[in-house]
């Protein structure tokens, strides 16, 4: 059976000699896996730049009640990117937070908000010209909501964080100290995003390790963020 379907690529590995397995979140299906032949080839004919994280794609895809690996019968971009693939730090936010929701979304069935949330965002990050350095915190605070975890206030997630049982873990958790001196940042981030300004690099960090802390209390075997790093070190 054929469906059609928008789809967001979540990631993608190397399969056989050309070809690889495609992990994307689609619109009518969930999160599903594909098998996309002879996009690694060398040349022109090559098109693997549409399987990146979180390029937009319209779809029409194999289903199968067994489930499990099927294949994609036409794909093309949905929304050619502008800003994204060219810069740096655009680009090493969208690696890590296509990590992250990876990492958190499971479900095979649709979710029209969760994915209107995801697909509007990425169209949002890549028309922004300036101003996006807090966006991939507005955003996993945002995304917590749709994950049904989302916290009413910054004093919810201090208090969460601060006092979880199994204070270390794959990310370091702040001190006690740090958590409440954040405390109203949460706050504006959570209720006016738009006009929330983070004084520097330095608390912007000290935010994100909260939130992925966070996240890890809420999320099963949520560990380590491999983009972590190079996201740090581009935004440093």
């Amino acid at each position: 059976m054929l469906v059609k379907t928008r789809g967001i690529v979540l990631n993608h590995i190397k399969y056989r000699e050309s070809s690889i397995i495609a992990r994307v979140y689609t619109e009518q299906l969930g999160v599903q896996s594909y098998i996309v032949n002879g996009v690694r080839k060398k040349g022109s004919g090559s098109r693997i730049a549409l399987f990146q994280p979180f390029t937009l794609l319209d779809m029409v895809v194999y289903t199968s009640q067994k489930g499990g690996l099927t294949r994609i019968s036409e794909y093309k971009s949905a929304y050619p990117f502008h800003s994204i693939p060219f810069d740096i730090r655009k680009s090493s936010i969208v690696l890590f937070l296509s990590e992250i929701v990876s990492c958190t979304i499971k479900e095979e069935e649709e979710n029209q908000p969760l994915f209107q949330f995801l697909y509007n965002g990425i169209k949002f990050f890549d028309e922004l010209e300036q101003g996006f350095e807090n966006f991939h915190l507005i955003f996993l605070l945002q995304l917590s909501h749709h994950l049904g975890f989302g916290p009413s206030s910054g004093a919810e997630i201090v208090e969460q964080v601060a006092f979880s049982s199994n204070a270390q873990s794959a990310t370091s958790a702040p001190s006690v100290l740090v958590l409440q001196v954040h405390e109203a940042l949460f706050d504006e981030l959570l209720r006016e995003p738009g006009k929330a300004i983070v004084p520097n690099g330095k608390v912007r960090k000290e935010l994100l390790s909260i939130i992925i802390r966070y996240y890890q209390l809420h999320v099963d075997k949520l560990g380590e963020i491999k983009s972590l790093a190079i996201l740090s070190e581009v935004l440093s």
